[in-house]
């Protein structure tokens, strides 16, 4: 798991998913532009944390086939379908999150 540091998870999404690499920067942007507009470091430290989390779920490949599996069943016609994939890809952004933070 990459360090909460730009250079850090710039090089982790660049390695793990660099095809969301244009994602990052505008999420980046809009972090540093909102924590501007705010005189607030919160979003800069909430976009670090989105982004330590999807690090985090990316670099584990059977992790990452699990959430996007469940995250294209929440598009399920059947309502149990449905309520298996939130709850699987709640577990997983659960975890992922409780990794980012220290365990």
């Amino acid at each position: 798991m990459p360090a909460l540091t730009l250079p850090a998870l710039r090089q982790a999404v660049a390695t793990v998913t660099p095809s969301r690499l244009p994602e990052f920067f505008e999420d980046m942007q809009k972090a540093f532009i909102r924590a501007g507009e705010e005189d607030s470091v919160v979003p800069i430290r909430m976009f670090y944390r989105q982004w330590g989390v999807i690090v985090e779920i990316e670099r584990h490949p059977r992790t990452a086939e699990r959430l996007h599996a469940a995250e294209a069943a929440m598009d399920s016609d059947d309502p149990d379908v449905r309520a298996r994939a939130i709850r699987e890809a709640g577990e997983i952004v659960r975890a992922a999150h409780r990794e980012v933070a220290g365990g």
